[in-house]
Parts: structure tokens; C-alpha cells; sequence
């Protein structure tokens, strides 16, 4: 018989407080309000949030919540949307445990804990419910979503985000069971769409729909309290090859923290994060024997097959195709020695140089899978073969840096920040703004979010 699995995660979410968390949970949560917050503010000109907030949003002066902490306000659902489309855009915000938990869960709390006037400590407190509840879903399942075409921030997220509202609404356990069992029935999204805008409105609906779930749960709602583990639920449903766990019972929420354990992993490249392994290692031999395309014949890439499977576009043509390709990533390293934000250009990935450097890489996929994630090999390495017939081999590349095991130091962090947010407030608004993100529990209100931001601009 199927263990209560909605209900553990459903108690779980209801319980959780701040005082529970332990200081490494609360350091991963201020790296990932940081690093979505600073993508967010990189991505609020990008097309896709301009057609999602003309389509589906209603903006009013005297709304519940900013939309991207800026001066447009709307109801708290619609800013979520808002604020997942933008936090996804660029493709550039943290991953982890499968996909990218802070562009679903920082979205919706920042815009429900302002509907709210919630503080800080609220905030960390939902986002560690959010984020538990997403690995418990994960780790059921040994094959991976993308496998059978579910993009797993668009399919968890919902979920997540419905467990960390309800906790910063501070639902009791059967109105937060609630909210996790609707949320289980809005989730939806497709990995045949990476490469399009289609991507980021995934992010934004997930939070959307944590926010709606917990709200209809509060207001009455009723779902299955087995929407998780039924036969008929999400994990059956959702299972590539009918493996999912739904009969071991969830006995240490709580005490095993999988936010301690995996943490956030931040992109030091705008690109899918199957890439970013590879990236470091093709950089490493460019550094070290001063490589040029002209110098390359071939560049052979091994990677493992689930990250093959995402990086679906070998011949990209638009900047938003390139973020998905193997190809392209090879050839931005060895063409213009970095892999940034101006790279990804319809203009630059159009360029015959770089056209005729992607057709010189080769993939191909090992068996192996990392231990953290198992979209991922065990490790990612290059090999090149020069056209004088020279070969070189990179270094096994375990994590990419960035990664929980590898993180960038605090400065590499501001830079990204920077990076992404000063053409939106301004170098001494984005740092002011970093700072307070980087103290995120100290905050007496979210609504005081950006203040000292518009002060220092």
C-alpha cells in the first residue's frame, strides 16, 4: 500500500520554522534568493515577459505585490508569473536537484511574503518547505523526467511552490496537504520546448500555481490527500519506466536536510547547465596551450545521455536555440574565449566562424551518473585533436564551478550580480540591493525589498 506521502510533506510544510534550520540550509537560501533576484533583474527586458505580462496580467497602482520589485504592481499570482518568467529568461539562474527550485520557489515568495508584509525569516522559512518537499519528490524516482519529455521545474515546481506558500501562509497540515495535492494536479511542461520562450513561462507558471494552490487550499479547496503516491498521482504519472517509489514512507523530514546536503549550484554561464562542465573544461585547455579555433579539428565532448537529450539544438540559429547546444558552447570558448550573455545573439551564433566551429564538435554520452544528480555523468571531459594532429585531453570534470562543491567566492557572486542587474538600478542600487539579499533574514518586511536599492540609484 502506497506510504501517506502527501500528508508527510503536507505536515512537514505546515511545521516547518525557522528556529528548525540549520545554518547551512540558510546560507543556500540566501544564495538563491540572491542569484535569482540578480537573473530576474537581468531578464525583465527580455520578449517573453513582455508578451506573457501583455497577455495574461492585469497591472494595478494598488496591487498586492511588485512585479520584479519594480514600480508595476498586480495580484500576487500574477507577479509570480511575472517574476518566474524573468527569473528564467536568460537561462542563467541556479539548478539543482534536477532543475532550477529558485526561479519556481524565489518568485512566488517574494510575491506572496510582500502580499503578506511577511519578514525575512518567513521568506528562508518557506523556501527551505519548498525546496525539501521538491528533492522528497525527486529523489523517488531513479530515471530522470527529461527522459520522457518532463521538464522537472515545470512538473516539481508547482508542487514545491504550493508547500512553501502554505507554509509562509502558515496553513495547518490538511489545508497544506491541500495545497501540495492541487499543485500536484498544475503540473505540466515539456522539454521538446527548451530552446524557446516556452521555457521560462514554465518557471513562471510553476510559481503562479504554488501561489494559487496554497490560496484555494486556505479558502476551502479540497484535492486527494494520495495525489502524490496514488496508483493514478503525480509520481505513477509522471514516471518514466513505472519505478517511482511511492511506498517507502518519509520518516526524517526534519532531521536529514537535503538542503544541507545538495544546496544551489550557480550558473557561471548563461546556458543549459549540461553544458557548464564541458564549458570549464574547454576553457581549462584554452588557457593552458593559448587554443584558437583555426588551431582545432575536432572537439570531442563526452557527456552523459540525459544531458545530450537536452542539448537538442546541434546547428542553433538564434541566441535562444544556442543556450541548448553542445555545439555552440565549444565554439563561443574557442571563438570569443568566454561563454556570457553577449555571446548569445542571433547576430554572434549566426557568424561562419562560429557556424563552421560547431560543425568540428563531436558528443558523445557515457553510462556513468553523478551522484548528486542523475541527469548528469559522473563526470564531463573534452578532448581536441589539432589540426597539426596533436591531441589534448581535459581533466575529468566532476562539478562545474559554481556548484554546491565548488562555489564562487563571495566577490564572483557580486560580480554576476552586477553583471545582471546594474543596467536596471544602477552599480550602487544593484549593491545595495545584493547586500540586502545577502542578509535576507534580517529583513523586518519583504516589502522593504529594493529600498535601499531605489535610495542608492
Amino acid at each position: 500500500m502506497p506510504a501517506p506521502l502527501t500528508r508527510s510533506l503536507g505536515s512537514f510544510a505546515a511545521s516547518l520554522k525557522y528556529e528548525m534550520l540549520p545554518v547551512k540550509a540558510i546560507e543556500a537560501v540566501r544564495l538563491g534568493f540572491t542569484d535569482c533576484v540578480a537573473v530576474m533583474m537581468a531578464g525583465v527586458r527580455e520578449p517573453v515577459l513582455s508578451i506573457v505580462a501583455a497577455t495574461m496580467v492585469r497591472t494595478d497602482p494598488k496591487g498586492e505585490s511588485r512585479i520584479c520589485l519594480g514600480r508595476e504592481r498586480a495580484s500576487a499570482i500574477d507577479a509570480a508569473l511575472c517574476n518566474g518568467v524573468a527569473g528564467h529568461a536568460l537561462d542563467y539562474d541556479d539548478v539543482a536537484l534536477a532543475g532550477h527550485p529558485s526561479t519556481v520557489l524565489v518568485p512566488a515568495i517574494l510575491a506572496e511574503a510582500e502580499a503578506l508584509g511577511a519578514d525575512g525569516r518567513a521568506a528562508v522559512t518557506a523556501y527551505v518547505a519548498g525546496y525539501e518537499t521538491w528533492a522528497r519528490l525527486i529523489e523517488r524516482d531513479p530515471d530522470p523526467y527529461h527522459r520522457k519529455g518532463w521538464h522537472p521545474t515545470a512538473v516539481a515546481g508547482p508542487v514545491a511552490a504550493a508547500a512553501a506558500i502554505a507554509n509562509l501562509r502558515r496553513l495547518d497540515a490538511e489545508k497544506a496537504t491541500m495545497a501540495i495535492a492541487i499543485g500536484a494536479s498544475l503540473s505540466a511542461g515539456l522539454v521538446a520546448n527548451f530552446g524557446t520562450m516556452t521555457k521560462p513561462f514554465h518557471a513562471g507558471r510553476a510559481a503562479a500555481s504554488g501561489v494559487t494552490a496554497a490560496r484555494l487550499a486556505q479558502n476551502g479547496m479540497t484535492a486527494s490527500a494520495d495525489a502524490i503516491e496514488h496508483p493514478l498521482g503525480l509520481l505513477a504519472a509522471l514516471s518514466p519506466g513505472g519505478r517511482a517509489d511511492r511506498d517507502t514512507p518519509i520518516d526524517d523530514l526534519g532531521r536529514a536536510w537535503r538542503i544541507v546536503e545538495t544546496g544551489v549550484n550557480v550558473k557561471k554561464y548563461p546556458m543549459c547547465y549540461a553544458t557548464h562542465r564541458s564549458i570549464d573544461a574547454i576553457g581549462d585547455l584554452i588557457k593552458a596551450h593559448d587554443l584558437k579555433a583555426a588551431d582545432v579539428a575536432e572537439v570531442g565532448v563526452t557527456i552523459g545521455k540525459t544531458q545530450s537529450m537536452m542539448l537538442r539544438n546541434h546547428e542553433p540559429q538564434t541566441g535562444l536555440e544556442a543556450k541548448f547546444s553542445m555545439e555552440f558552447a565549444m565554439a563561443s570558448a574557442l571563438i570569443a574565449r568566454r561563454n556570457g550573455l553577449s555571446e548569445l545573439t542571433d547576430e554572434f551564433v549566426r557568424r561562419p566562424d562560429v557556424q563552421s566551429t560547431m560543425a568540428k564538435v563531436k558528443i558523445t554520452t557515457a553510462d556513468t551518473v553523478a551522484q548528486d544528480d542523475p541527469i548528469f555523468a559522473a563526470t564531463d571531459h573534452v578532448d581536441v585533436t589539432l589540426a597539426d594532429g596533436r591531441r589534448l585531453r581535459s581533466a575529468d570534470v566532476e562539478f562545474a564551478r559554481g556548484h554546491w562543491e565548488l562555489p564562487l567566492s563571495r566577490d564572483e557572486l557580486a560580480a554576476k550580480f552586477h553583471d545582471c542587474a546594474d543596467a536596471e538600478l544602477g552599480e550602487k542600487g544593484a549593491d545595495a540591493l545584493f547586500g540586502e539579499l545577502q542578509a535576507i533574514e534580517r529583513l523586518a518586511s519583504l516589502r522593504d525589498l529594493r529600498t535601499a536599492a531605489d535610495l542608492a540609484a
